[in-house]
C-alpha cells in the first residue's frame, strides 16, 4: 500500500512539472541550450564587426581560445549586464585578453547593424582597465541563417517576440579549432546582475587551451530559473525545484522500501 502510493506521488511530480514546462512554453525550441560539449562549430560562417567589416569567423580562432556569447544589443534585460561583467571579470583575471584568449559577442538579432554594435563595444570598452585591442573582442551582427548555423552548433535556442528575444545565457568556451571545451553559467541577481568567478573563468580558458572538454556542474542554474516576460528578466522557478526535490526525494524513499522489503523477505526465509 504504502509502495503504491510512493508511485502516485511519482508520477504526480512527473505531471506537475510536464504542465509548467507547457504553460511556459520551455522546451527545446524556445529558451533552452543543449550542450554540445565536445563537437566543433563551423568557423567559416561570415559576419560583420563594428565596422561594417565582413569577417570570417575562424579570423577569431587561428592561435588562442574563444570565449563565446550570445546577446543582442538593444536586449532591455540580461546582455547587457552579461556583457559588463565579462568586461569586469577581464579586469578581475590574472590572464590577458588578447594574449591568453579572444572574445566573441553574436547578436541573435540579424536586425541589428554594425553601427548598434560599434556603440554597445565603445561602451563596454569604457569599462576595461586593461590594454586590450578592439580585434581581441567581437561584437558581431550577420544574417538569421549564419546566426541560426552557429546557434544550432553550440546549442543555442532563441525565441523572438516581436522586437525583443527571449533565451537564456552561457558563456561558451571554445579550443583555437573551434571545439566546445565548457560552458559556464554565471549567477544572476536582477539588483546586482551577473558575477562571473575569476577563478571560474580561469579555469575554463586553461582547458580550453588545453583541449579539455568538461561537463558543466551549474547546468542546474539555468534549470531553475525561467524567464519572465514582463520583467525581462530570470525569476526563481518554485514549481520546478519544488519538483525536482520531490522526485529526488521519493526515489530516496523507494530505495530505503524496497531495501527494506528485502530485509524482511529474508528474515521470513531463515
Amino acid at each position: 500500500m504504502k509502495l503504491n502510493r510512493v508511485i502516485f506521488y511519482i508520477i504526480l511530480s512527473f505531471t506537475l512539472i510536464s504542465f509548467q514546462q507547457n504553460v511556459k512554453g520551455d522546451n527545446k525550441n524556445d529558451i533552452t541550450i543543449d550542450e554540445q560539449l565536445g563537437k566543433y562549430i563551423p568557423l567559416n560562417v561570415k559576419f560583420l564587426n563594428s565596422l561594417g567589416k565582413e569577417i570570417v569567423l575562424k579570423d577569431f580562432f587561428n592561435d588562442r581560445p574563444v570565449v563565446f556569447a550570445f546577446v543582442y544589443y538593444k536586449c532591455p534585460g540580461i546582455c547587457t549586464p552579461l556583457m559588463t561583467d565579462i568586461a569586469k571579470v577581464i579586469n578581475r583575471s590574472t590572464l590577458e585578453p588578447g594574449i591568453d584568449y579572444r572574445v566573441v559577442i553574436l547578436s541573435m538579432d540579424e536586425k541589428e547593424t554594425s553601427k548598434i554594435a560599434a556603440e554597445k563595444k565603445k561602451a563596454i570598452f569604457n569599462l576595461i582597465d586593461k590594454n586590450i585591442a578592439p580585434e581581441d573582442w567581437g561584437f558581431l551582427t550577420g544574417s538569421y541563417n549564419n546566426i541560426k548555423e552557429i546557434a544550432d552548433a553550440t546549442g543555442f535556442h532563441f525565441k523572438r517576440e516581436g522586437t525583443q528575444f527571449i533565451h537564456t545565457t552561457s558563456l561558451m568556451f571554445l579550443t583555437k579549432d573551434g571545439k566546445l571545451s565548457r560552458y559556464l553559467y554565471p549567477s544572476y541577481k536582477k539588483s546586482s546582475g551577473f558575477s562571473i568567478l575569476p577563478f571560474s573563468f580561469k579555469l575554463a580558458v586553461i582547458d580550453a587551451t588545453e583541449g579539455n572538454v568538461i561537463p558543466s556542474l551549474g547546468k542546474l542554474l539555468a534549470f531553475c530559473f525561467s524567464y519572465d516576460p514582463q520583467g525581462r528578466t530570470y525569476v526563481f522557478d518554485i514549481l520546478k525545484i519544488v519538483g525536482a526535490s520531490t522526485i529526488l526525494t521519493v526515489s530516496v524513499v523507494i530505495i530505503i522500501l524496497v531495501k527494506k522489503k528485502k530485509v524482511n523477505d529474508n528474515k521470513r526465509l531463515v
